[in-house]
């Protein structure tokens, strides 16, 4: 038997790091994003003798361990091995071989939160082999327990939710771990512009989300007023983009795109580099009327809002840069499980 899930990936359209401690349990945290058609993929297939395989299909690695209630973490495969430890110390597997496997549609460190996407869809495989009792909030806050505790990996709590439970979400984080996720209910003919307009492009850069994540706590916990004051801000901006959305109001998209974008550089110095800013300026003089970095930013994912018919201008301008403009559908549903033989 062959047990699967797949997760998707997210763009965040507002609210950008406010998901991140101690901000987000000092002052509380607000974030909208919607689900791609680009997705994280688990499989974990029976096999023979008493051999665990841990293998990322995407970036062709693998490891392979004799049959162990703990697997070594050791900066290699790690995500893999983390779920499989966490899940094996509460809820036991019994002893049988197996092949993890792993396929994720965009690069690591592209800022569509491939990582804790990833982690979620491990989870959901094991779920649907184990038939273990857990609902979308336990497998969200789990992969968020998994990565940040156990494997002690620097990031925020939006990209586990969006994964578990897909579509377009104004999520709300308190202290205490607490979220609330609220799907919205936007006319469809909305999201049909919204998908049309929204350009998704791929700088061919990737990096480290930690390093810029670790700039950010640290100005929070310093009390640094002009990164704490751009949260306060990127709040309201989460907020301003959920009643634009619910009430049609795309023409003002583009304008709560670009104000966060200059809000979001606030939050710590490596946010964004000449080449984010050069790329940013050449779609705005063609035609966008906003955009952002994806993710923790630095490189990755750029989003950029193009009203009317600018869209093809907007993607000739950023042709010369050498990167690539990713086609995607929006999605309405989360993480997908089953089984096969």
């Amino acid at each position: 038997m062959i047990y699967r899930s797949k997760a998707p990936l997210r763009i965040g359209l507002a609210g950008g790091g406010t998901d991140v401690s101690p901000y987000s349990d000092e002052y509380g945290g607000a974030i909208l994003n919607a689900t791609l058609s680009l997705y994280a993929h688990a499989s974990i297939e029976r096999i023979e003798g008493n051999e665990i395989i841990v293998r990322t299909d995407d970036r062709k690695e693998e490891e392979r361990y004799q049959w162990a209630t703990h697997l070594p973490i050791t900066g290699k495969l790690d995500l893999l091995k983390g779920v499989y430890n966490r899940i094996q110390k509460d809820y036991g597997i019994k002893q049988f071989g197996f092949r993890l496997s792993t396929f994720v549609d965009a690069p690591a460190g592209s800022g569509l939160g491939t990582s804790s996407t990833l982690v979620v869809a491990i989870i959901g495989a094991f779920v649907e082999m184990l038939k273990l009792p857990l609902g979308d909030y336990d497998i969200a806050h789990y992969a968020y327990e998994i990565e940040r505790n156990d494997l002690q990996l620097s990031g925020g709590k939006q990209d586990q939710y969006a994964a578990t439970f897909g579509g377009v979400n104004f999520m709300e984080f308190y202290g205490g771990d607490k979220v609330i996720v609220n799907p919205l209910r936007i006319r469809q003919e909305y999201l049909n512009e919204l998908e049309n307009n929204l350009v998704l492009y791929y700088t061919a850069t990737s990096r480290e989300s930690a390093t810029i994540i670790k700039e950010q706590q640290s100005n929070v916990q310093q009390k640094n007023v002009s990164s704490v004051d751009a949260m306060h801000q990127l709040k309201e901006q989460a907020k301003r983009m959920k009643e634009a959305l619910l009430k049609g109001k795309l023409h003002e998209i583009g304008e709560i795109l670009d104000y966060g974008f200059e809000q979001k550089k606030l939050m710590a110095k490596s946010i964004t580099n000449s080449l984010i800013d050069e790329i940013y300026t050449a779609a705005k003089a063609a035609g966008a009327s906003g955009g952002k970095i994806s993710g923790a930013g630095g490189g990755g994912f750029m989003t950029f809002y193009c009203p009317s018919n600018n869209r093809y201008k907007v993607i000739d301008a950023l042709m010369k840069f050498g990167g690539e403009v990713k086609n995607y559908q929006l999605t309405q549903t989360g993480l997908t499980t089953w089984t096969t033989s």
